[in-house]
């Protein structure tokens, strides 16, 4: 790894001294500050109150800033050696190694913060991107266990029934029985064709593929699983039961009763209930369908962590903050509450709320549901070259789908050369 500047060192080498178990006279006091976005920056913020119970000297002020201004603002603070940067930095977990990698000095060793009693906390996917080179650089926050958020009333007047849909033929099926009822009124969900390929990632990483492997040393683009997925999103698309829209599209569609379903991370929940007040009642969730009967039903899409800068003044309460935010059940939970943001933190899935039934839902216990098997989701790798992937994939996926490659082998071999040649990586054979 690359070594320290004198700076950083110097910063990283007094933790032992600044992190050192608080009593009642030497809690962290003074200032900090914590970047964040939308909804994430909203929940860091909403647990301050709670936070400043255990330590009333310190004052946390958050910014709310938009998800790309915040990643071109660390980068740059990175790149001019710490300048100002934050107390305390959201990352997404697909974009962390990207700092790690080519800023490995900005950012405190967590491991000598204190991390080490927590990392058995945590399940095991949502770690592999946060540490590079044998050092921890941040903590886990929100997962995004993939799930059917779908409409009770519309899958109702459809005579669709959740509990039989296992597989995605099952979801085929279901959706021109809806596309049926409708006169094509209503369409099973919805797909942001030419701008995303969400739904292709979401169905690789289910399979156990991903644009790289977990060595994050090799193209694994083009493996089986890999194109077993992608011949599936083109199964689905062929069958007519998508809409087409982005973000904001698709919640235009719910609201209105186009779609009937969202496939999306958990975090979505969040966004269906602030977006959609008075469909209380409406909306369920089942999990993913699998490949095959008695398939896989996991994957993960989005979720985020906290880092902290070492050119932070003030380690000390950076750490009991974010310790406290994502090391603590009343961290986590308090901000799933606020902004439906699904814990990662294992020993809140024993708090009581997670086994409430949730009116909006119509009483489903939806968190219970959504995350009593975070564990084994599996493991993927998203590695500093996640945007050289995902920007290639997205364009061949939508070729693919407009019947512009033979088969799905021929398209993601096309994608795993280009990967190749931008990153460097070999193609795994």
């Amino acid at each position: 790894m690359t070594s320290k500047t004198i700076i950083f060192g110097a910063c990283l080498a007094s933790t032992a001294f600044v992190v050192a178990p608080a009593t009642a006279q030497d809690k962290p006091s003074g200032e900090i500050t914590v970047w964040g976005w939308n909804i994430a920056a909203e929940a860091l913020e909403h647990i301050v109150p709670a936070f400043n119970e255990q330590y009333p000297d310190v004052k946390v002020t958050v910014q709310n800033m938009g998800h790309a201004d915040l990643h071109d603002r660390a980068l740059a603070g990175c790149a001019a050696g710490g300048v100002d940067l934050p107390d305390v930095v959201l990352v997404e977990n697909s974009e962390a190694e990207l700092y790690w990698q080519r800023f490995p000095e900005c950012f405190s060793d967590m491991g000598e913060l204190g991390y080490d009693d927590y990392k058995d906390k945590f399940p095991a996917f949502k770690q592999t991107e946060l540490n590079y080179d044998g050092t921890a650089y941040a903590m886990p926050w929100d997962t995004g266990p993939v799930m059917v958020f779908y409409r009770r009333d519309l899958y109702e007047q459809a005579g669709i029934d959740p509990a039989a849909i296992e597989t995605w033929d099952d979801f085929i099926a279901a959706g021109k029985k809806l596309d049926e009822a409708t006169d094509g009124k209503v369409k099973m969900a919805a797909i942001e064709k030419g701008g995303n390929d969400d739904w292709f990632r979401m169905l690789a990483i289910q399979n156990d593929c991903f644009y790289y492997g977990d060595d994050g040393e090799t193209v694994t683009v083009n493996q089986p699983g890999c194109v077993e997925a992608l011949e599936t999103v083109k199964k689905i698309w062929d069958a007519g039961i998508l809409a087409t829209g982005g973000w904001d599209q698709t919640i235009q569609f719910f609201k209105a009763d186009a779609i009937a379903s969202v496939v999306s991370g958990g975090w979505y929940e969040g966004t269906v209930r602030s977006s959609a007040p008075d469909q209380e009642g409406k909306w369920g969730v089942y999990n993913m369908p699998a490949f095959k009967e008695g398939g896989q039903r996991l994957s993960n899409s989005g979720g985020s962590s906290l880092a902290i800068p070492a050119s932070s003044d003030n380690l000390d309460a950076a750490w009991a903050y974010v310790t406290f935010a994502l090391g603590t059940p009343e961290g986590q939970i308090g901000m799933m509450k606020y902004r439906g943001l699904p814990v990662s933190l294992l020993p809140a899935l024993d708090d009581p709320f997670i086994h409430e039934p949730q009116p909006y839902w119509g009483g489903q216990k939806v968190w219970e549901d959504m995350l009593s098997d975070i564990k084994d989701i599996p493991v993927y790798r998203s590695t500093p070259y996640y945007w050289d992937g995902r920007s290639v994939m997205i364009v061949a996926m939508n070729d693919y789908l407009d019947g512009k490659y033979d088969s799905a082998q021929a398209a993601l071999d096309a994608v795993a050369e280009q990967i190749s040649s931008a990153t460097g990586l070999p193609i795994q054979e």
